[in-house]
């Protein structure tokens, strides 16, 4: 579907007023019971099943994902929301701590101190372009903040503008059936620089979240921090996705595990931020891993890639790592005639020239990988300390491989956000345990997560009510603990009345 993509540029008038109407929204929102926040993110849910079929006609012709794809998304979009929901009617993420007075205590009496989590403002989300429904319009950052009390201000992903229409206007509806306040959520369409600049540096944003590129999420983080009130950035930006396997098992699985990993890559032309593009061999079994794993690669055609800047940085980032004298390509996939087509590449990297090239360390967004074989413990370990912060790190590895590489594996805890035994990092669960996020350049905070209902505590903060009576308290530090949710009294968790 070709679009005008100049009629989508929001103008800084626009801008202000979504910002504006979100803000006034907050300071009602903000307030209201858990249960009137779940009836919102149902009717959101609701509104998308029931939209389903023109959803993805729409993201068909925006994108060149499969139906099959696109409809796996859809069901991982309304399932979050749905866990979002279950989240908040129970209430125990508001992590309500009490500490009662002592007021015999001497030399001073001990005042009553209270404390929970508490939604702090109008925030701005930016949607990703590699996945059109789960980290787009009602997508993980999306939902989060809601969740949390916060509203939002959406700037829509170029890649897809008809689609993210269609669903913000399934969130407003589903904001007036259910009586929400005016401007809980607003969109922008924008392509340029200027209007996603002046919507972060906006006085009234409190935070901001992105998923996708690292040049694009540093350009949000460094106009954020030039505010005269610095904000939080949660920018989700890539990872390489460094695979270890390990000597014992890559002398018994070496050929399943290269078909694994193989697949993994190549899944969605690579578009996952997840995919594994750096694998790191023990010299035991690395020459069959190798000659698998090149197998699989030269069989794969090239398949559609997202959009004409995805395809071209893909390109520019191969042709650089093939101008290097030391890397050399071991396999190469079928040229397509699809538009946009991105051919799968794989390369061989000597262990010497990867530790001392860190141009060779930046994400491939694409279904390229960079092999590099450690000839023993001590370059596995120099290889682990040349890598910065990852989305993932994955491990394989039998258990008496666990057992003679615990250094190497308690290291790595060091440099990822979710650590992998004998798996792929392709597939990230939403779950309460997920964490994707990860230490810089992965993310731009490493504490949070932007999967999970986790997610949610990048959207507020600890509030502390001190000598309170208990009626002007909110429920969930209320004496009676009517609302039944586990508090931290006087340290020890409790579901008792004080």
């Amino acid at each position: 579907m070709e679009t005008d993509k100049k009629k989508f540029e929001a103008t800084n008038e626009e801008i202000d007023k979504a910002v504006q109407k979100a803000y006034k929204a907050f300071l009602l929102y903000r307030n209201l019971s858990g249960n009137l926040k779940v009836n919102f993110l149902e009717a959101i849910a609701a509104g998308i099943e029931k939209a389903r079929t023109s959803l993805l006609k729409t993201a068909m012709q925006e994108t060149f994902l499969a139906e099959a794809r696109l409809n796996g998304e859809i069901n991982r979009t309304i399932n979050q929301i749905k866990l979002f929901s279950e989240l908040l009617q129970k209430s125990n993420w508001v992590n309500a701590i009490i500490d009662t007075a002592l007021p015999e205590r001497t030399p001073l009496p001990k005042p009553d101190i209270r404390q929970m989590q508490k939604a702090f403002g109008a925030v701005a989300v930016f949607g990703a372009s590699n996945f059109p429904f789960a980290f787009s319009t009602a997508g993980g950052d999306t939902i989060a903040a809601l969740a949390a009390g916060c509203t939002v201000v959406y700037k829509a992903h170029p890649a897809h503008p008809a689609l993210s229409e269609m669903v913000a206007d399934i969130i407003v509806e589903a904001a007036q059936k259910t009586n929400m306040p005016d401007g809980i959520f607003s969109m922008i369409q924008a392509s340029t620089v200027e209007p996603a600049t002046y919507l972060i540096q906006h006085p009234l944003i409190k935070a901001v979240a992105f998923t996708g590129s690292f040049k694009a999420g540093k350009a949000i983080y460094d106009a954020a921090a030039k505010r005269e009130e610095p904000i939080p950035v949660y920018a989700e930006m890539g990872s390489t996705n460094p695979v270890f396997i390990l000597p014992e098992i890559s002398e018994q699985k070496s050929s399943d595990i290269a078909k694994a990993l193989a697949a993994s890559n190549l899944l969605s032309a690579g578009q996952f931020c997840t995919n594994p593009g750096i694998i790191i061999s023990d010299k035991s079994g690395a020459d069959n891993f190798q000659k698998v794993f090149s197998e699989s690669i030269i069989a794969a055609a090239g398949d559609s890639m997202l959009s004409d800047s995805i395809f071209n940085s893909y390109q520019h980032n191969i042709k650089k790592v093939s101008d290097f004298n030391e890397v050399s390509i071991t396999g190469k996939g079928i040229q397509s005639e699809k538009q946009n087509a991105a051919t799968p590449y794989m390369f061989n990297i000597p262990a010497k020239t990867f530790i001392e090239k860190k141009e060779l360390h930046e994400e491939i967004f694409g279904p390229a990988s960079l092999h590099i074989t450690a000839g023993n413990k001590d370059e596995l370990m120099k290889i682990a300390e040349s890598l910065a912060g990852q989305l993932t790190i994955t491990i394989w590895g039998t258990e008496n491989d666990i057992l003679n590489h615990a250094d190497l594996i308690n290291y790595l805890e060091l440099k990822a956000g979710r650590i992998i035994i004998n798996g792929v990092p392709t597939g990230v669960e939403v779950t309460h345990a997920m964490m994707h996020g990860g230490p810089y350049p992965a993310t731009t905070d490493n504490k949070f997560t932007s999967v999970g209902t986790t997610s949610i505590y990048r959207f507020t903060r600890p509030v502390c009510y001190q000598n309170f009576a208990d009626k002007f308290l909110p429920d969930e530090l209320k004496n009676d603990n009517a609302i039944n949710i586990l508090r931290m009294v006087n340290g020890g968790y409790t579901k008792n009345k004080i």
